[in-house]
């Protein structure tokens, strides 16, 4: 195989790969819709569930990032502010990068890391050992007893997780503003409330639900495709946080473009 016909295989694989994962998506979609009028919900222990596994399994992780970027976003932006004798602009710079870009794409980024992996896993195991198959061989469609919980509760989850990371962040950015900045806690904390506007926080938590969706479908399709045993589990696992983590960065790029041009 030459070098054109090596980039035209990896054109049309990611084409073909692009097209079932959206076939995917609409097909979860619409068992949401239709599942609920032929009473053929997902149930609902499945998604409560996934709904701890997702949130409050990455509390801890969460914290910890959102703290930590918190505290350096105050602390290089101290550096610059002080030569202008504007420390006190500390608090917005903190709060609304946070709440617009860091929390959002941070977030995403440790589920995707934690949740979009463990997806792929468990099914691509499930997939390999052939139990998914056992599951359509008793009339038992996957879609709505596998793919639907994860999707819930990723859909539902990941804002919420999001508003965490913003909290912390923004407590992160106040112990560095008071107690090495000196600045009086009160005007900290109007300064942050006077410049963080609502559409600040919901734009992030657009881009939240939209990187939610991405984890999910990404997650679970590189698991239900998994072939080749414990070595195809690995590499769909692989697959799935890389995957994850540039369409993350991707749609992140395309909602600020809209925002931004939109609000121009």
């Amino acid at each position: 195989m030459n070098f054109f016909e090596r980039i035209g295989s990896i054109v049309l694989g990611a084409y073909r790969q692009t097209v079932e994962a959206l076939a995917l998506f609409f097909d979860t979609i619409a068992w949401l819709i239709i599942g609920p009028a032929k009473h053929k919900s997902a149930k609902r222990s499945g998604i409560f569930y996934q709904m701890v596994f997702v949130g409050a399994g990455s509390l801890i992780i969460t914290f910890f990032v959102a703290f930590f970027t918190g505290i350096v976003i105050a602390m290089q932006s101290a550096y610059q502010l002080g030569k202008f004798g504007a420390n006190i602009y500390v608090a917005p710079m903190v709060a609304v990068s946070l709440a617009r870009e860091l929390a959002p794409v941070l977030t995403a980024l440790v589920v995707a890391g934690r949740v979009g992996a463990a997806i792929a896993a468990e099914l691509g195991t499930m997939k390999v050992s052939e139990q998914i198959e056992a599951l359509e061989t008793m009339a038992l469609n996957p879609i709505r007893y596998l793919v639907i919980p994860r999707f819930l509760a990723l859909l539902i989850m990941l804002p919420c997780l999001t508003i965490f990371a913003d909290i912390i962040g923004i407590f992160g950015g106040f112990l560095v503003g008071v107690f090495n900045l000196k600045l009086d806690p009160y005007r900290y904390i109007t300064f942050t409330f006077k410049y963080m506007a609502w559409k600040d926080v919901w734009t992030g938590l657009v881009k939240s639900v939209t990187f939610g969706i991405v984890i999910s479908m990404v997650g679970c399709y590189m698991g239900l495709k998994t072939k080749g045993g414990a070595e195809g589990v690995g590499r769909a696992t692989t697959l799935s946080v890389v995957t994850s983590f540039i369409l993350i960065i991707l749609f992140d790029c395309i909602l600020t473009g809209i925002f931004f041009f939109a609000h121009q």
